[in-house]
């Protein structure tokens, strides 16, 4: 007559959940600590509206280049509204860009022009060797 607890021995089917939480907790206690250290996010500058009192001052430094079409006949092409020839585009970029540092241009197209006529201003600004080539588009208001 043994003082058993009326266990007869066989497998347990309860699952010993004391391990599990162990596990847990040392998991919760990690990324307690990791999650502090991740960066916030970026820094942005928010661009601010002008002053109403400060008159707007042209940038000297911007360059346009301006194509204008002239129905089925060859576009007019201008340098901040300098007219140049085609011709004498791509010399006249190479002048100006190189003794700039910033290597910025900016072309703006007719709305009825062909694109082909864009891209060979963009060609020309590559081999002035401007780096960084903007396109400027009319503005078009709602409802047109």
């Amino acid at each position: 007559m043994g003082m058993g607890g009326g266990s007869t021995g066989g497998a347990v089917s309860e699952i010993n959940v004391t391990p599990l939480i162990d596990v847990l907790l040392v998991l919760l206690i990690i990324f307690m600590v990791i999650v502090p250290v991740t960066p916030k996010g970026l820094d942005a500058l928010v661009p601010q509206p002008p002053k109403k009192n400060q008159p707007d001052v042209p940038n000297d430094r911007t360059i346009v280049v301006e194509i204008q079409s002239n129905g089925a006949g060859e576009p007019a092409y201008k340098i901040n509204e300098t007219a140049f020839n085609k011709s004498a585009l791509e010399p006249k970029l190479a002048e100006i860009f190189s003794a700039r540092q910033e290597k910025v241009m900016f072309v703006k197209g007719d709305k009825d022009l062909d694109y082909s006529k864009v891209t060979e201003v963009i060609d020309f600004g590559h081999q002035a060797g401007v780096d960084n080539i903007g396109l400027m588009t009319p503005r078009v208001l709602a409802g047109q």
